[in-house]
């Protein structure tokens, strides 16, 4: 009986635990660009932005019309950002998104 019991709880736990992700909205973040830059394939104005970070999947927003979907991943860094800054490479391509306060960084993939 109590086996029986022990099973039907691992099974609703599994199912939660299958659900959870599924569940888990995107992370909202705006950024403001003071300078034209790149994300991906596309060419980004200087203003402000609203990011949309679900998973590895980046959707750039400029009010409500989209102008860029890259790929990027979280990386922790050892201590919190003093300032929010984005990091450019060559070409004026978003390396990477820091937000203040966060130790996290946000990493976009090379095009």
């Amino acid at each position: 009986m109590l086996s029986k019991s022990l099973v039907r709880f691992v099974v609703l736990l599994a199912v939660i635990a299958l659900a959870l992700p599924a569940m888990a909205k995107p992370v909202s973040k705006s950024i403001t660009l003071s300078q034209p830059a790149r994300m991906g394939q596309s060419q980004l104005e200087a203003g402000d932005y609203r990011l949309l970070i679900d998973g590895t999947k980046v959707t750039v927003q400029r009010g409500k019309q989209v102008v860029a979907v890259v790929e990027g991943q979280w990386e922790q860094r050892d201590r919190k950002a003093e300032r929010s800054a984005i990091v450019l490479g060559d070409g004026g391509v978003v390396k990477e998104i820091r937000f203040a306060g966060d130790k996290l960084v946000l990493v976009i993939a090379a095009p």
